[in-house]
């Protein structure tokens, strides 16, 4: 089944092809055809839930994504535009019964330089990155259905501990997500609901970078290791359980966070490549 609005493109997968009602626990992982936000939705669907896959541009990406998982539906919209995804959470909200957790893991990540905000860059960077999950969040506690409470996962960044001047506008974004984190904790969340950052470190090849550069930026870090996608995604079935006080941040990053790097690991590693 297909449904094309003016704002959001629909596809569920068996086995409720052909149904609006969803039994399984349910999760909506943004940006979820590829990358980190593909992980976490392999995880979730491994564990038993139904996974909505949130795609941009990834249509076909997240249509393959989800034919090979027990319980999915894909979802399409631009988070640059909160209208659609404020009636993304709302035909969510009224149609899953059992609507436990949003993962707000897409996610823009566009150079800009500390000496000069560049204004479009910005505000797309602030909208999809800050303003968009914030807005989703709060209308998913407002609406959604869940027995046990409900969750919000936001993720976030290393550089939340560890900031450098690089990717001005993303850092700056992610400051302002992770600032809302604690505030909807006191404020906007019932007592079962939980409201948890998770913020990693350089775990895939990321902007321009090589396989070969990657390499090198992701052990930049105090245990020397690669951190991998499926980390991230089992700290995001940890905290769906909601162990943790609500209004924490849980950092997978290898200690990543614990350094003072003065850029960008990007830039880092090219610099003891061509050391």
């Amino acid at each position: 089944m297909v449904k094309v609005g003016h704002v959001f493109a629909r596809d569920i997968f068996p086995p409720y092809f052909g149904s609006d009602t969803v039994t399984l626990p349910a999760v909506l992982v943004t940006g979820a055809a590829k990358r980190i936000g593909a992980a976490m939705a392999q995880q979730f669907a491994r564990a038993g839930w139904h996974v909505v896959i949130h795609y941009g541009t990834s249509s076909e990406e997240a249509k393959a994504l989800a034919g090979t998982l027990p319980s999915a539906e894909t979802f399409g919209c631009d988070l640059g535009n909160e209208t659609a995804a404020m009636a993304m959470v709302e035909e969510l909200a009224e149609r899953l019964d059992d609507w436990r957790v949003l993962v707000n893991s897409a996610s823009v990540f566009i150079p800009d330089d500390v000496t000069f905000l560049d204004p479009a860059t910005n505000r797309r960077t602030m909208q999809i990155n800050a303003r968009t999950p914030v807005l989703m969040a709060q209308a998913f506690l407002r609406q959604a259905r869940a027995g046990g409470g409900r969750r919000v996962i936001q993720v976030t960044d290393q550089k939340l501990a560890n900031p450098n001047p690089d990717f001005f506008s993303y850092t700056m974004s992610k400051h302002a997500l992770a600032a809302t984190i604690p505030m909807m904790s006191m404020g906007a969340a019932d007592t079962l609901d939980r409201i948890y950052g998770l913020a990693p470190g350089a775990i895939l090849a990321s902007h321009d970078q090589t396989e070969s550069e990657a390499e090198v930026s992701h052990r930049l870090n105090p245990l020397q290791r690669k951190t991998h996608a499926t980390e991230m995604a089992d700290a995001a079935l940890f905290l769906a359980q909601g162990w943790l006080a609500s209004g924490e941040t849980l950092f997978v990053d290898s200690g990543q966070h614990l350094l003072a790097q003065p850029r960008d690991v990007i830039y880092l590693a090219r610099q003891e490549i061509g050391a």
